[in-house]
């Protein structure tokens, strides 16, 4: 055996003692078959991502707050890198694959919009008028890295990948969150199913449970940091938490970050399923909607809406216009089309090209398009 098979065999030495309900590297699958190389495929998935130029933009997208001067304040990335991080350390506790956990955990927001929900909402309203399908992040997310990144050619990440990002959605709270098993076939159902029907979408079980890991890990990753960011920026105040909440799960991001996972490490052990206990559950339950009242539907005052909304539309015909007449003057050519290859230009209709190129943008990009023009 060559350095190069030791080196190979070496990446692959831990799932010695994986759970036996954990994802093997053996099971990967992707929709173009390829040689593997050193790398196992989910190690490999998480190289694709972070080199993609859709994760360079996390830098600059909304996680809560776009209008703000406060660098401390979280963005889109560091929202991601916490989901990894307490992904990983449920899966490291619970013998799973954390090669996958982490591949879906620095993808699966990815299809996020600028201005983030905000965003999401009004292009979602822009899409049902103009293609009559929905938006979501998502479901986005799943279509850049199979047909938008790499200049339309898609990153053929493994299936499971892709279907632990359709399925993360970490705006869903379940007590117990319970893999299913899928193929392709029934993968690019519900995927194109999506579009049709946003509320069917939102039910989807991850195929593996290092899949339901990351989708339970989202909520942790900003449930409690969101918190610190309103009472950073003065909008809340930390005894604002209702007792019955902080009693249970602390009052700081910290505390509830710790407490979340301890209890699911324990309720979860050795199990085909990942769960919290009643108490803790109806304790984040309540935290849920304690900060959609008192944080989320406070993000962004009614005219700042209105005024996105409107820049978002006037873009959109803008941009309509510009493809139509060839413009290639235009920023959505020069940023974006130019570089598309031909499958990606011919297979997509131009209305589709316009919401990926404005799904795709950063705020600071959207806010300097708005203005510009």
């Amino acid at each position: 055996m060559d350095n190069y098979e030791k080196a190979k065999k070496n990446f692959l030495m831990k799932e010695r003692y994986l759970s036996k309900y954990a994802t093997r590297s053996s099971d990967a699958v992707r929709f173009k078959e390829e040689n593997e190389d050193i790398r196992p495929p989910f190690f490999h998935d998480i190289d694709r991502i972070i080199h993609s130029l859709s994760y360079t933009r996390y830098l600059n997208k909304t996680q809560v707050y776009t209008l703000n001067t406060n660098d401390h304040v979280s963005r889109r990335i560091t929202h991601v890198q916490l989901v990894s991080k307490i992904a990983r350390t449920i899966g490291r506790a619970l013998n799973l694959n954390e090669d996958l956990i982490e591949a879906i955990a620095l993808g699966h927001d990815i299809g996020h919009t600028p201005l983030g929900h905000t965003g999401e909402a009004i292009l979602n309203e822009l899409s049902l008028k103009e293609l009559g399908e929905y938006f979501s992040h998502n479901i986005q997310g799943v279509r850049y890295y199979m047909d938008v990144s790499k200049d339309g050619k898609g990153l053929n990440l493994t299936l499971q990948v892709l279907d632990g990002i359709m399925t993360h959605n970490g705006e869903m709270l379940s007590y117990i969150y319970e893999p299913v098993s899928k193929d392709k076939d029934e993968f690019l159902r519900e995927y194109n199913e999506a579009y049709k029907d946003l509320k069917k979408s939102k039910t989807y079980h991850p195929m593996t449970l290092e899949g339901c890991v990351v989708r339970i890990s989202d909520i942790i990753g900003y449930i409690g940091r969101d918190i610190e960011d309103a009472i950073m920026l003065g909008n809340l105040k930390r005894e604002d938490i209702p007792k019955e909440i902080s009693s249970v799960l602390g009052d700081n991001n910290k505390d509830i970050v710790n407490t979340i996972i301890l209890d699911i490490i324990d309720e979860s052990f050795d199990k085909p399923y990942i769960k919290m206990s009643e108490k803790v559950y109806k304790a984040l339950f309540e935290l849920k909607k304690f900060n959609y009242q008192y944080i989320y539907s406070k993000s962004m005052t009614e005219s700042e809406y209105n005024y996105y909304k409107n820049g978002i539309n006037k873009l959109y015909y803008i941009y309509l216009e510009d493809i139509k007449n060839k413009n290639t003057n235009s920023d959505i050519y020069k940023t974006f089309l130019l570089a598309q290859d031909k499958n990606y230009l011919e297979n997509t209709s131009i209305k589709r090209q316009i919401i990926d190129f404005i799904a795709g943008m950063t705020d600071d990009f959207l806010i300097r398009e708005i203005e510009k023009n």
